[in-house]
């Protein structure tokens, strides 16, 4: 803690933008969400309400993005999908645009 922190700096940098990538792009298929803070993880609701695990194959099946179903959580995670962050932002883009071209959107 009383170490140096400019590596926390270019970290919280890192996953800023990598949450933005995430954020933006399912905003622009119809996810209505705002910006996190403080996690290398999001929590998004489902396609139409479907059940996670039912959601989290659909991903797989359509475009080979692979998302943890919130149901493994415990009951009050059904209907969400947890996406890591810990992934390259290009990566992230590429799973942005595979969910568009699959046409997977809230729209």
């Amino acid at each position: 803690m009383s170490g140096p922190q400019d590596n926390i700096q270019k970290m919280n940098e890192i996953y800023t933008g990598r949450r933005n990538v995430v954020i933006n792009g399912l905003n622009e298929l119809g996810w209505n969400l705002k910006p996190t803070k403080a996690t290398f993880y999001l929590w998004i609701p489902t396609l139409n309400k479907m059940k996670s695990l039912d959601f989290a194959d659909l991903l797989l099946e359509k475009t080979g993005i692979i998302v943890t179903p919130g149901i493994g959580y415990g009951e009050y995670r059904e209907g969400y999908v947890r996406i890591a962050l810990t992934v390259e932002e290009k990566r992230l883009e590429e799973a942005m645009g595979k969910m568009k071209k699959a046409g997977i959107s809230q729209k």
